[in-house]
C-alpha cells in the first residue's frame, strides 16, 4: 500500500522566518510556496532526496496547524506517506481499523490528493496519505 514517504510537515509560526534555515543553510531545493486555503495554511515546499520537507505557516487562528502550534510549538506536525489510490489505501486502513480523520479524500497542495489518520491509530503520529498530483 504505502510507496515512500513523500514528506515529513514542520508546524511554523512564519515561512517568512524559516525558509531560509532550510532553503540556504540545509541548501534544501525549494520548489515553491502555496496557500491552501480549506485547510488554512500556507505552505512551503523543499526537497531533499525523493522526499520533502512541507512548512506549514497557519494562516487563520482557527487552522489547525495554529491550534497544533499553540499546544506544541513549532515541530514536526505529521508524515506523509505516498500511495497509488489514496481511497483505496483509506479503505484499508478502515478496514483494519484505523481512526480516520478523513473518510474521503481532499484536496491538498501541488495537486495532490490526502486524506489524515488520526494519530491515536498510529502512537501519537499524525499520519497523511497522500496521492501525488502534479
Amino acid at each position: 500500500m504505502l510507496e515512500k514517504i513523500n514528506h515529513i510537515g514542520v508546524a511554523v509560526q512564519s515561512l517568512e522566518a524559516t525558509l531560509p534555515f532550510y532553503r540556504d543553510a540545509l541548501g534544501m531545493q525549494y520548489l515553491g510556496t502555496e496557500v491552501v486555503a480549506d485547510q488554512k495554511v500556507k505552505v512551503a515546499m523543499l526537497a531533499i532526496g525523493e522526499s520533502k520537507i512541507e512548512l506549514l505557516e497557519p494562516t487563520s487562528p482557527e487552522s489547525p496547524v495554529a491550534k497544533f502550534l499553540e499546544k506544541n510549538g513549532p515541530g514536526i506536525h505529521h508524515i506523509a506517506y505516498e500511495v497509488h489510490d489514496v481511497s483505496a489505501a483509506l479503505a484499508q486502513l478502515k478496514a483494519q481499523g484505523a481512526r480516520l480523520i478523513d473518510e474521503v479524500p481532499r484536496d491538498g497542495a501541488h495537486g495532490t490528493k490526502i486524506a489524515f489518520v488520526h494519530p491515536k491509530s498510529s502512537n501519537g503520529v499524525l499520519t497523511e496519505i497522500c496521492q501525488p498530483g502534479h
